[in-house]
């Protein structure tokens, strides 16, 4: 199972990152926290403090087409905000 599904690179998580230590990312709906915290420690190589998550419900959307409206929903998605100890950081962007 893959827990960690992609980091999340905004404005906001990127203030949330040099100003508390805390990195966003997209998780597998189905993950608790002590799988997600184990998996960042071995992905990136550092130590985890702390875990919150949060569950995000699908959105109804529709769309007008020649045959009429179409509507539909969004997947409902996971996500996960996790706080590193002091000193430790994660650099997304050095395997670019």
């Amino acid at each position: 199972m893959d827990i960690l599904i992609k980091p999340i690179v905004t404005e906001k998580m990127t203030a949330q990152g040099e100003k508390f230590n805390r990195y966003g990312f997209f998780v597998s709906l189905n993950a608790n926290k002590l799988q997600i915290k184990s998996a960042v420690e071995q992905l990136y190589g550092v130590k985890v403090d702390e875990v919150n998550t949060m569950i995000y419900g699908g959105k109804r959307k529709s769309r007008h087409t020649k045959s009429g409206i179409v509507t539909g929903k969004t997947a409902k998605t996971k996500k996960a905000v996790v706080t590193l100890a002091e000193g430790e950081s994660i650099d997304f962007y050095s395997n670019i």
